[in-house]
């Protein structure tokens, strides 16, 4: 499981399943070491064995690191079936694309971010 840190779970729950598609597997409420509440949030892509851990930022360390999961590169891929379609479906709902689509040996790919800006490889 990969952990993305981000601002708020609600905003982040929604731009996971309403635009990137993925499961809302788990969203239950748990508590920091310390004692203090906090939510147990994990999504992943339909189909897929690896899980996304939706967590909110705790204290300034941590809320320095919202966007710069990777620490600047590309840190996360998201392969999908129908390039052409979900680029289309992502770019409607307002994603931002950083580089534009483009064909490699590998296939189709651009890169977008997510709700906290981090980089994302959508591939195809």
């Amino acid at each position: 499981m990969l952990t993305a840190p981000s601002d708020d779970y609600d905003p982040a729950i929604a731009f996971f399943t309403d635009v990137l598609g993925f499961d809302l597997v788990e969203d239950s409420p748990s508590l920091t070491n310390d004692g203090r509440p906090k939510r147990w949030v994990v999504v992943r892509p339909p189909g897929a064995q690896t899980a996304i851990l939706l967590a909110r930022a705790d204290g300034e360390h941590q809320r320095a690191a919202v966007g710069d999961q990777a620490a600047g590169p590309v840190g996360f891929f998201l392969r999908v079936d129908d390039f052409d379609a979900s680029y289309a479906r992502m770019v409607d709902a307002g994603v931002t694309f950083v580089r534009e689509p483009r064909t490699e040996p590998y296939g189709r790919v651009a890169v977008f971010l997510d709700i906290a800006g981090n980089r994302w490889d959508l591939l195809g």
